[in-house]
């Protein structure tokens, strides 16, 4: 655990019986805590909840409240990663939030990057939720793939496809999709396709200069702006 991390230890169980560790932070600054939004986060493949823990700092001190937790096999969570169990994990995380914490389904924004933005899209279909933020989203994982040219056959046998781009046609609350201009790994045109296919409301937020790790980075204060006013706006929007 990062030194100085004010945040709340919590663990939970998916159907499966894995346990999954996670932080809890209620979010700082003006405003009744009972009405922030709170951000279910869905990382991305490499790493763990300690490498998003500045990011989360940012979010919390602009009175966003977040639910930070490693998937399956990832830092201190039990079990082996699959593209169902991510899935599983997520909703489990969601249902800790709902009747453990007592936090209403009108204030969850699910957010997700890279390959947590199939997860938190996955959530955001199946269960209330105020809204949905994608940063680097992807087609599916087939797409990725190809960009290769030598590995193409190896999308007929994928078991994980991750598939965005047609599950996004049924998305039912707003969407905010985050994107860097210079992501050299999930090029911005992958995520403007899934945004294409997203109904109404929707908005696409360029993040100028950024890659696809350095998107908090890059972005900076207009960013975190960007990322607060909707959250915001999702959570009045419920409330009406």
């Amino acid at each position: 655990q990062p030194p100085g991390l004010d945040v709340e230890e919590c663990q939970f169980r998916p159907q499966d019986g894995y346990r999954l560790h996670g932080w809890w932070h209620p979010g700082s600054g003006p405003g009744e805590p009972s009405h922030r939004p709170v951000v279910l986060w869905c990382h991305g493949n490499a790493g763990n909840i300690t490498h998003r823990a500045e990011n989360k700092r940012m979010l919390a001190e602009r009175g966003l409240a977040v639910l930070l937790f490693d998937y399956r096999g990832f830092g201190r969570s039990e079990g082996k990663p699959s593209e169902h169990g991510l899935y599983l994990d997520a909703t489990t995380a969601y249902r800790y939030l709902v009747h453990r914490r007592g936090v209403s389904p009108s204030r969850v924004i699910c957010f997700g990057r890279s390959i947590g933005t199939g997860v938190a899209l996955h959530v955001a279909l199946r269960e209330k939720v105020a809204g949905l933020i994608m940063e680097s989203a992807f087609e599916n994982v087939p797409a990725m793939v190809r960009r290769k040219a030598l590995l193409w056959l190896l999308t007929l046998f994928m078991r994980n496809r991750f598939d965005n781009l047609i599950r996004i046609r049924r998305l039912a609350v707003p969407l905010l999709m985050t994107h860097g201009d210079r992501d050299s790994l999930v090029p911005v045109e992958q995520g403007r396709a899934v945004f294409a296919a997203a109904p109404e409301p929707k908005e696409f937020y360029v993040i100028e200069g950024a890659g696809h790790n350095d998107t908090y980075e890059a972005g900076g204060e207009a960013y975190f702006e960007a990322l607060r006013r909707f959250c915001y706006r999702c959570v009045e929007r419920k409330g009406h």
